[in-house]
């Protein structure tokens, strides 16, 4: 399917306008390329409304592959609004537990998890603040069951994306509605590689570049990474024993699967306590449904001990206060300048998208799979690495064309890594 031209024939979802041939591409590669769904597995799949057609073709594409049993959680903007517009206050620190629970159960009996996502990012931007940051938190803390099968890369799970209309109003707000879903589907056919007559031998090809990226920079066991550019001047020790990670990867249940589609990154564990300098963000921020712009942090010994942003503030500081390890970094990620994602010229305020424009670190939780024998270490073990602990893991852009990494060996030797934002082996 060429991507000028993602039809909107007759018969196209009465919901969204989307051709069923566009919907039926996207949920066999959700099931084949980003799940790699086995045999008689379950499948637990979250999704908002907006995006039920495309979950319709997901679970039809998904029994077809020989699934077990898939259970959707469906989301309503309405009814999320409802909540913060008329809910009494002490129901912004409840969350629904015995819910994560239950998947978390899933998952230990062997469950895959799939995300579809396609929510308005600025949802909950006129809503209160702290409302919204005691809600993350009381949520962060319920979910911590179920999101340590997927922090811990237990099971197969992937997140995949599905153009909808609140999310193309708030891209292309220029465009009369119908145009603006053409355009967005169009950019995620570019950017999910659905425009290639063969998407999975496409993938094939993209995981195996990715692959080697990882395999050179394990192979040379770099100590750090020095990002110098407008703004920045940042060094990220790397945790000891790290491993660098992109594309397509092996859950500790044997499934090798592409956690994120689309993604153009690799990346790897920092060290908590070895990150010093100062960062500008390149790209705004769109956390739970606020737009956080021209962030900046400086960093001492692991710590960002100063963060202020132009625009979110109030939600930035929440975010890092959310508990001892939300000011820590838990991830730093690489990606070319010339990525999809980037030259497709879109902000898409949503992380899935924004994160493989450009190099990113995370604040939060770590990747334990990013550590060698990470699957067998206590979470004493994983710290005495440097890995870090939080509720939270929260990427933000800080590559562009104008920034430059280097990689430091243990006596200092710096390695080009990046120039202008591309490989420099490149």
């Amino acid at each position: 399917m060429n991507s000028d031209a993602v039809p909107t024939p007759s018969g196209a979802d009465p919901v969204q306008g989307l051709a069923p041939e566009f919907l039926d591409r996207l949920a066999r590669l959700a099931v084949h390329v980003g799940l790699n769904l086995q045999k008689g597995q379950d499948l637990v799949m979250t999704t908002p409304v907006a995006a039920l057609p495309l979950a319709r073709a997901v679970a039809r594409a998904a029994y077809q592959a020989g699934a077990g049993l898939v259970t959707p959680l469906i989301t309503d903007r309405d009814i999320t609004l409802a909540r913060f517009r008329h809910a009494a206050q002490e129901s912004f620190d409840t969350a629904p537990g015995w819910l994560y629970d239950g998947m978390a159960n899933a998952f230990e009996n062997g469950a895959a998890r799939l995300a579809l996502v396609g929510d308005d990012p600025f949802l909950l931007a006129a809503q209160d603040a702290g409302k919204v940051g005691r809600a993350n938190r009381a949520n962060a803390a319920a979910y911590r069951p179920a999101l340590a099968h997927i922090a811990g890369f237990h099971i197969n799970w992937s997140i995949i994306p599905c153009p909808t209309p609140d999310w193309a109003r708030r891209i292309f707000p220029d465009l009369p509605p119908e145009a603006a879903l053409q355009r967005l589907t169009q950019a995620i056919a570019l950017t999910t590689r659905l425009d290639q007559p063969d998407p999975v031998a496409a993938w094939q090809a993209h995981n195996a570049q990715l692959a080697a990226r990882c395999q050179m920079l394990n192979d040379a066991r770099f100590d750090a990474l020095h990002f110098t550019g407008p703004g920045t001047d940042l060094r990220v020790g790397l945790a000891e024993g790290h491993c660098w990670q992109g594309g397509a990867s092996q859950a500790r249940n044997g499934v090798r699967c592409n956690p994120n589609i689309p993604t153009e990154e690799v990346f790897t564990t920092p060290h908590a306590a070895r990150v010093d300098g100062h960062v500008r963000a390149t790209k705004p921020l769109s956390h739970n449904g606020t737009l956080i712009d021209a962030i900046e942090m400086r960093f001492e010994a692991g710590r960002a001990v100063q963060a202020r942003a132009a625009r979110g503030q109030d939600v930035l500081a929440q975010m890092l206060a959310t508990d001892d390890g939300a000011a820590r970094l838990g991830e730093v990620a690489l990606v070319p300048h010339g990525s999809p994602v980037s030259q497709s010229g879109h902000l898409f305020y949503n992380t899935l998208f924004d994160e493989n424009a450009a190099s990113h670190i995370a604040m939060g939780q770590c990747y334990a799979s990013c550590l060698q024998w990470g699957d067998g270490l206590s979470s004493d073990q994983i710290a005495a690495r440097g890995g870090n602990e939080s509720l939270i893991h929260v990427d933000w852009m800080i590559g562009s064309d104008q920034i430059n990494v280097d990689a430091l060996a243990a006596d200092g030797t710096a390695v080009p890594l990046m120039r202008g934002g591309e490989w420099a082996s490149d």
